[in-house]
C-alpha cells in the first residue's frame, strides 16, 4: 500500500520500499528522531485527523499539515471523481413539473440541513424538498397553489 502526502503544491509519495529507507526512533522527551538519506530530522507535535485524513507536524522546527491519500484515494483521483462539485445551490429548482402544495419557509428565515422547505405535488406524489445545508432564506419567488415547471426557481438562498 502507498500514501501520498500532500501540502500546498508538494507531494511527497511513501511506498512500502521508502519507509524501508527510514531509520525512526522515539528519544526520552517523547519527539521522534527520522534519518533518511543521511539527514536527520526532529518530529514533535504530531496531530492526527483521521476523519479529514490529516497530520499536522513540526519537523526540525517548521509546522507542516499535511493531507493523506491512500490508494483508494488516489484511484478516486485517477478516475477525475475527486474533483465532484460540492458548493452548495443558493437555489431550490422545481425537480420535476407539479402543484406547490404547501411553501413552510418565509424570507429571512434561517432553515438547518435537512429542514422541510416545500411540498411539491408531481404525479399525484407529495414530495418534501428539504434544505442541503444551513442557511438563510433570501426570497420566496412562488406560492401555495402555483404551478411549476422542471427546473423552475422556487425559492432563492442568501
Amino acid at each position: 500500500m502507498s500514501y501520498r502526502l500532500k501540502e500546498g503544491g508538494n507531494i511527497l509519495e511513501i511506498t512500502p520500499q521508502t519507509a524501508q529507507n527510514l531509520d525512526i526512533s522515539r528519544s526520552q522527551d517523547g519527539s521522534i528522531h527520522i534519518i533518511h538519506n543521511n539527514s536527520s530530522y526532529r518530529a514533535e507535535n504530531i496531530s492526527v485527523d483521521s476523519l479529514h485524513k490529516t497530520v499536522s507536524i513540526t519537523l526540525n522546527g517548521r509546522e507542516y499539515s499535511f493531507t493523506i491519500e491512500d490508494n483508494l484515494d488516489q484511484l478516486i483521483d485517477k478516475m477525475g471523481l475527486s474533483t465532484v462539485d460540492n458548493e452548495v445551490s443558493k437555489e431550490v429548482k422545481a425537480p420535476m413539473p407539479g402543484l406547490i402544495l404547501d411553501i413552510m419557509v418565509k424570507p429571512g428565515q434561517a432553515v438547518s440541513q435537512g429542514d422541510s422547505l416545500l411540498i411539491l405535488e408531481a404525479m399525484k406524489m407529495e414530495n418534501v424538498i428539504k434544505a442541503e445545508a444551513d442557511t438563510i432564506v433570501a426570497e420566496v419567488k412562488l406560492s401555495k397553489g402555483d404551478t411549476v415547471e422542471k427546473n423552475q426557481v422556487i425559492l432563492v438562498f442568501e
